[in-house]
């Protein structure tokens, strides 16, 4: 916003990545929301409520666990990235949450601008709806669902079905690095199934 640096100096271009070794583009194009204005406001405020819910809800005290979705994330989508012409990631990864969050809460009923009634899991496509009317690309949004889905498949399905078991493990790293010995018995959290406070976020358990 200060125009110290251009957009043109943090998106997601392959050839300079790989052949000119600009490797922080790998990182920078997912910092980028574009100027401020909703379509900003709009993936800061879910960027933000849904992280948090996240880390304080199903990722309290797996810090470690909670580090490595970003990771693993963040590579699908530079994997995904290489074949569509996308050169901005951070609206998929905020959707990316936001569906790991519905998927995790599917009995929270959500109230979307005071307009729509429905139950969380279908809050990744009722966005998606939306920034179609915004005019926006929804190839964004269906990376960020798609990662979601594999993410949460991998994680919460599969290791549960006759057969399955765990693909996804944390490295020993980061849990050295990020995990604490012990959880603080006074602290309380932020209810991870309470995502209201917002007219497009607001939500509630079913029968409560």
């Amino acid at each position: 916003q200060l125009e110290l640096i251009t957009p043109f100096q943090l998106y997601f271009n392959p050839e300079l990545i790989f052949k000119h070794f600009q490797v922080w583009r790998l990182i920078t194009n997912y910092l980028f929301f574009g100027p401020v204005g909703f379509n900003f406001l709009f993936n800061m405020i879910f960027l933000y409520r849904y992280c948090r819910m996240l880390e304080e809800g199903s990722f309290r005290g797996r810090t470690s666990d909670f580090v490595f979705m970003f990771l693993f994330g963040g590579f699908l989508m530079t994997i995904f990235g290489l074949f569509v012409n996308l050169v901005f990631l951070g609206q998929a990864f905020t959707i990316m949450l936001v569906y790991v969050w519905s998927r995790r809460n599917p009995y929270v009923r959500m109230n979307f601008f005071g307009l729509l009634i429905f139950q969380a899991p279908f809050l990744p496509w009722v966005l998606m709806g939306f920034s179609l009317l915004l005019g926006n690309s929804i190839i964004v949004d269906l990376l960020g669902i798609a990662v979601g889905h594999i993410y949460f498949f991998l994680e919460d399905v599969f290791p549960n079905q006759p057969g399955g078991g765990r693909l996804l493990r944390t490295p020993a790293v980061l849990k050295a690095i990020f995990d604490t010995p012990e959880d603080d018995p006074n602290y309380n959290p932020l209810p991870e199934e309470r995502p209201g406070g917002f007219a497009w976020g607001e939500g509630q358990r079913l029968g409560g």
